[in-house]
């Protein structure tokens, strides 16, 4: 038999699974999330690290006075999806749009406009340093009812948002998972009565495993991980085992950072928004299937 060749370096394949299942309640999900992201973000593909040479390498030759670096390729064994994780506002139904324009039109009535991008510092989150009606008083440089406008504005809001359905492609994912089996939880920086209001109009208050919501805790809120990890808890899965459905910067980080696989959908707001940490980025759930990004993870 012909010997292998010799070089100073070569490649060893290496089969290394993603994240390991969970059998049980998941206390151990904020542990979980601390594992190599990078399996997660390479499902199906093939992923390169390197590692200096140990003992083991023998088999693939490389001379014993070389000390070079192995590029190990790792094959990544996806960890079958269990749970999908919903951001509420501009995700499932799109709030934001509504939400930008009250507040584009309480600047409009006092003469000036309002800045997009201290604007995309609010989506996905709660108590950010810039606060539009401390603002607005600073440009007009006049005393302003703050309680009076923002009851105002949110009747204008609520107004626009009368007749805002579920955005494309949700409905068709809530009904796929629940004839897979699969547990449905929304994920929110926002409050259980607002997330209600909107569920309730849409007769969609029913059938979700879990809703977490920061409830104005801002210790709590996006872009930390913490809603999702309570989540995950709570549906007794691993983040491993988990998908979570975002449309914003702060959603993604959320869901990154707690070791979520994280698909982002951009709303008419956060289209022009940086969402490149996603693993995935989609214009519509409409246009891919849930059986089809599941078949990813097989």
């Amino acid at each position: 038999m012909r010997p292998p060749r010799r070089s100073s370096s070569a490649f060893v394949a290496v089969v290394v699974p993603c994240a390991k299942r969970s059998t049980s309640r998941a206390p151990t999900a904020r542990a979980a999330a601390t594992t190599d992201s990078s399996c997660r973000a390479a499902v199906g593909t093939l992923a390169v690290r390197t590692r200096p040479p140990s003992r083991n390498t023998a088999s693939v030759n490389v001379p014993p006075t070389s000390t070079p670096r192995i590029a190990t390729r790792v094959l990544c064994i996806a960890v079958p999806i269990r749970a999908f994780l919903f951001d509420f506002d501009g995700l499932i139904i799109d709030t934001e749009t509504a939400s930008r324009a009250g507040w584009a039109w309480l600047y409009r009535e006092h003469g000036v406009e309002l800045p997009e991008d201290k604007w995309a510092t609010l989506i996905g989150t709660i108590g950010a340093p810039w606060d539009p009606m401390r603002h607005l008083q600073e440009l007009v440089a006049e005393p302003l009812d703050p309680d009076a406008l923002n009851e105002r504005r949110r009747a204008h809001e609520l107004s626009l948002l009368e007749t805002e359905e579920l955005r494309p492609g949700i409905l068709e994912y809530l009904e796929e998972a629940e004839r897979r089996g699969l547990k449905r939880a929304i994920v929110s920086s926002s409050s259980n009565p607002w997330i209600d209001m909107h569920l309730d109009r849409l007769q969609h208050a029913v059938g979700w495993d879990a809703i977490v919501a920061a409830n104005h805790d801002v210790e709590r809120a996006k872009p930390r991980p913490d809603l999702y990890l309570e989540a995950c808890e709570l549906l007794e899965v691993t983040p491993a085992e988990a998908i979570a459905f975002e449309d914003s910067p702060n959603g993604v980080r959320a869901a990154r950072a707690a070791g979520i696989f994280c698909v982002a959908i951009p709303n008419e707001v956060t289209r022009t928004l940086g969402l490149e940490e996603a693993d995935l980025v989609v214009d519509s759930l409409a246009d891919l299937p849930a059986a089809e990004l599941l078949a990813r993870f097989d």
